[in-house]
């Protein structure tokens, strides 16, 4: 099972308050682990404009709204941007199946703030991490369903209706679910 550049989309039996309807773009999935970035989760405390001035980096007027968000519990002070591939930082960046960049270099963000960075981004603090296995297991006990990486949804207002619309791509109404987990 490869998930690099695929979604999870949390099961509302997940007993961890932090991923409660969590919609995470996994970034790189292998035999060493698993990373990702939660995409619907919005630091209400923290604005891109406000982050820039506390790093010093000048704002042009054509500096860009990029939304901020929780990306995970793992290094919250550590900033990723999470952008397409029309947009070729120097370094820092990691590449992701599906078309998708992630850049931790600072070199992004002044680009952002010149109005030069990639047409799509989102700044997400900290990243969510599993061990070597650990992501299967949880796939295995139904703590996350799987769906594609729609740019459309993954880009989209950074809001917890993103969790439903993932639901929606397959096919799920959210009211069916239950928090309880079974086997036939």
């Amino acid at each position: 099972m490869k998930l690099t550049g695929k979604l999870l989309v949390a099961m509302p039996g997940l007993s961890d308050p932090r991923f409660e309807h969590a919609v995470i773009l996994i970034c790189s999935h292998g035999d060493d682990g698993a990373m990702g970035l939660i995409v619907n989760k919005p630091l209400r405390e923290l604005q891109f404009p406000e982050l820039l001035d506390q790093l010093e980096i000048a704002r042009s007027e054509a500096v860009q709204s990029v939304p901020c968000l929780y990306g995970g519990p793992v290094e919250r002070g550590r900033g990723f941007v999470l952008h397409g591939s029309d947009h070729a930082p120097t370094e820092g960046r990691i590449y992701v199946a599906g078309g998708y960049s992630v850049t931790t270099s600072r070199d992004i963000l002044v680009d952002l703030a010149r109005g030069q960075g990639p047409k799509e981004a989102i700044l997400a603090l900290g990243y969510t991490g599993w061990g070597p296995g650990q992501l299967e297991d949880e796939i295995a006990r139904n703590d996350w369903l799987t769906v594609e990486a729609d740019p459309e949804l993954v880009f989209s207002a950074a809001d917890p209706a993103k969790w439903g619309r993932a639901l929606a791509v397959l096919g799920i109404d959210p009211l069916t679910l239950s928090a309880q987990a079974g086997r036939a």
